[in-house]
């Protein structure tokens, strides 16, 4: 049995989003159907819209930072009920057979098509996929720029009540993916944390690296945005300022890049502390050169982190409630998308992007 369905959708890299009429298979005994009523816009969307990574499987209908109502239940289901609040990020399944996935860090399957992305398949070129497309053999996935969505239990997460619904959102994708490298490389109370961007991302790493007791650092290369880091209690340096730069030379214990295209490293790595780590989160292409002199002779470390663990996504959607703390969101109808994403890619934007899905149903009762 199938569910009638409608979302918006890129038909090519080219073409902007327009509504589009399509089926979802109806919950299976150990899956969920869920309302969605948010869903944030993520500058990946923009990316795989382009196929900018080239791996872009049309029609492409993005959306990975869900937040709806569970409709539907399978005769399977234990972890959730119709009814309850909840919430789906970038993966909706992985091999579970893999070693990342025995150690619950499923973003790093490493079975033969990696995780199951949320929409547009497994991360990987059609060529490579099964039957062309990018579903283990069925077809492509499509996200939460629609009504519904039908995922397996697990990996569905618990949105705590005194979040707000429409700020909940962008923690699925934008919050994992910030809090995972703090996680994993310790950030804690005292340590002095350096963020390169103060976009949507960046604003949710200042807000959780001074929840976690960090002294924190904003770099922008826009003046306006060094007086809102401050607002949040973070100092502001502009990145062209090479005599700030000089002055923070082996300070920082740790720098996340949110930026999401390719930027240079080089002027960040003499500002960390011997041991310090340097970790880029934003852009998922090459990354121009660095002097490795400068990492070598105080033994600085240059990572990369990708999203976030299923158990990590519920953890900071449960510490961001505990602490009172929530992405900045703007909400838009799914009607003015394309005029998003437009300001999105100028990088004109600090907030998150949130679309209210009531917008489409007006839509859907005209179709």
């Amino acid at each position: 049995m199938t569910i009638k369905a409608m979302g918006y959708a890129a038909q090519h890299s080219f073409s902007r989003l327009k509504p589009m009429k399509f089926e979802r298979e109806e919950a299976g005994p150990r899956e969920v159907e869920i309302e969605v009523l948010y869903c944030g816009v993520c500058h990946s969307d923009v990316h795989q819209c382009e196929n900018d990574w080239a791996n872009t499987v049309y029609p492409c209908m993005p959306g990975h930072e869900v937040v709806g109502r569970v409709t539907r239940v399978g005769s399977g289901v234990s972890l959730h009920k119709g009814g309850d609040l909840v919430g789906v990020g970038c993966m909706i399944d992985s091999c579970r057979s893999c070693e990342p996935c025995h150690a619950h860090e499923e973003q790093y399957c490493e079975g033969p098509n990696s995780w199951l992305a949320t929409y547009n398949g497994p991360m990987v070129p059609a060529s490579q996929a099964p039957d062309g497309g990018n579903m283990y053999g069925r077809d492509n996935t499509f996200g939460g720029y629609s009504n519904v969505v039908v995922v397996k239990e697990d990996f569905v997460l618990k949105i705590p009540a005194s979040l707000p619904i429409e700020a909940a959102a962008p923690i699925l994708c934008a919050g994992v993916t910030t809090y995972s490298p703090m996680k994993h490389w310790g950030v804690k109370a005292g340590d002095k944390v350096g963020i390169v961007g103060f976009g949507g991302l960046g604003d949710m790493a200042l807000k959780i690296a001074k929840a976690l007791g960090a002294e924190v650092t904003m770099f922008t290369t826009t003046d306006e945005k060094i007086g809102e880091a401050e607002k949040r209690g973070a100092k502001g340096v502009l990145e062209s300022d090479t005599d700030a730069l000089k002055k923070l030379e082996r300070t920082f214990d740790f720098i996340l890049s949110t930026v999401p295209e390719k930027h240079k490293s080089d002027p960040f790595i003499p500002t960390l502390k011997r041991n310090g780590t340097f970790v880029a989160v934003g852009e998922l292409g090459p990354m121009p050169g660095y002097n490795n002199e400068e990492v070598v002779m105080h033994r600085r470390s240059l990572a990369g982190s990708l999203i976030g663990s299923i158990a990590e996504t519920q953890e900071i959607l449960d510490f961001c409630a505990e602490k009172g703390i929530a992405p900045d969101v703007e909400l838009v109808a799914i009607q003015d998308i394309n005029k998003a994403y437009k300001t999105l890619k100028s990088g004109d934007v600090r907030f998150r992007y949130v679309i209210d899905m009531a917008s489409l149903k007006s839509e859907m009762a005209e179709a």
